[in-house]
């Protein structure tokens, strides 16, 4: 049996079937081994925004709703138009250079991208940039679907040629060269930024668009879908009665008591 959600005259109509296949990618192994082509729960996820998924992280007490704190939109648009990325985090972590105990990595993390996936790079506390237009030239060219990066790019209008979705914290000029080196490639990653102290897993589900960057924890993604559509179906009801005349609080409590009891 299916479940279709009509979200008025504008919005997104979502099909689900019975959610166990989903089953399948519960797992960081099996996520991370998924093309965004095959992995369903990159195809549900496309039909949702950062606050959908933030919404379901908040219900299943998920700290910060998952919201990832600074990196915004610089490509193609500087915080406009429609872009989002959906894919399986692959994560590269920058040390500084005055770091010898961390590792060295013998190959260049650019070419070792898997298709479908989101390049999420970590970079110490820098001016420097580092992340650039050759970066972004190759991870196009494996397949990556976009770029997050916790610290600074630079190159923006090759970027931006590229019609490459990037996400960071700001911009600069200068490469990391001086600076930083990449230390870890897959491994987890610590993010620190206002307040928060959250890790990116490699194959965690990363979600970015016009409102920011959510992390969604792989063992968490089927919990997460089985509350997105219901909430955004409730939302869209409430959007319709609210045009109509209704009071917030009225249409809120009309179609938000349902999804209480479930």
């Amino acid at each position: 049996m299916c479940i279709i959600y009509i979200l008025g005259p504008r919005s997104r109509i979502s099909l689900y079937r019975d959610l166990r296949p989903l089953l399948a990618c519960s797992t960081r192994e099996n996520c991370c081994t998924m093309t965004a082509s095959t992995d369903p729960i990159v195809s549900a996820l496309e039909s949702f925004s950062t606050c959908d998924v933030s919404d379901a992280l908040l219900k299943l007490n998920h700290p910060n709703g998952g919201f990832v704190a600074g990196p915004t939109l610089w490509s193609p648009e500087r915080q406009a138009g429609d872009s989002k990325v959906v894919g399986p985090a692959y994560t590269v972590q920058y040390v500084p250079l005055s770091d010898t105990v961390s590792p060295k990595q013998a190959s260049h993390y650019i070419d070792l991208i898997p298709a479908g996936a989101v390049v999420f790079i970590s970079s110490p506390k820098t001016v420097n940039a580092v992340y650039g237009g050759l970066m972004s030239t190759r991870a196009q060219a494996s397949g990556a679907v976009g770029t997050v990066v916790d610290g600074r790019v630079r190159d923006l209008q090759e970027h931006r040629a590229l019609g490459f979705p990037v996400f960071a914290r700001d911009v600069g000029t200068a490469s990391p060269y001086e600076v930083a080196r990449v230390s870890g490639i897959n491994v987890p990653l610590q993010v620190r930024n206002e307040g928060q102290d959250i890790t990116v897993n490699p194959g965690d589900y990363i979600i970015a668009d016009l409102n920011g960057v959510v992390c969604l924890p792989v063992e968490l993604a089927e919990q997460a879908i089985a509350l997105i559509a219901p909430q955004v179906y409730a939302d869209g009801r409430i959007t319709e009665d609210i045009k109509g005349g209704m009071l917030f609080i009225e249409a809120s409590k009309k179609h938000r008591a349902a999804l209480k009891k479930a």
